[in-house]
């Protein structure tokens, strides 16, 4: 009988260390997604966790494709692919929340914001969690700073968050 999780793990880097990644993912993910969530956006807090935390578990496999892979004489795996499957699948997400309408267009903001968790959680799953947590910090600053300059600067009227989502 399998006495704990890591009876199920086998990799290199341990159980241990994939929940952390994935668990910092998630998080910086919901970080990113609260000023989506507060300005009452459709991708908000739940989609920009898993966004996060899925683009950090296909980081995990890349680890994993290469481990394996490396293990059975492969010399040359290509954990490449798996970055762009992730900012493809990523983009296709972010391109659902664009809409076109009335000569206006909605969403950008929130795609954007969407392809940065993607990346943010791809950070977290290789560890790089510098670079995510630096990511994160930025792109805060630029949902939360920039409005705030942009409505000093009237280039956005003072109410566009409800009605427009962006």
């Amino acid at each position: 009988m399998l006495d704990t999780l890591t009876d199920f793990y086998t990799a290199d880097i341990g159980i241990d260390v994939v929940a952390l990644r994935l668990a910092v993912a998630a998080v910086l993910g919901l970080v990113i997604g609260l000023d989506r969530e507060f300005r009452e956006v459709p991708a908000g807090l739940r989609t920009h966790m898993l966004v996060s935390l899925a683009a950090a578990t296909f980081a995990i496999l890349a680890f994993e494709i290469v481990a394996r892979a490396t293990a059975e004489g492969v010399s040359n795996p290509d954990p490449v692919r798996i970055i762009e499957a992730v900012t493809a699948g990523v983009a296709f997400l972010a391109a659902g929340t664009i809409i076109r309408g009335g000569g206006r267009v909605h969403g950008l903001t929130t795609g954007a914001a969407m392809w940065l968790a993607g990346a943010v959680g791809l950070a977290c799953g290789v560890g790089a969690f510098s670079v995510a947590l630096v990511a994160t910090v930025f792109g805060m600053t630029i949902l939360t700073a920039i409005r705030w300059a942009e409505r000093a600067a009237s280039l956005k009227p003072k109410g566009g968050d409800r009605r427009s989502p962006d």
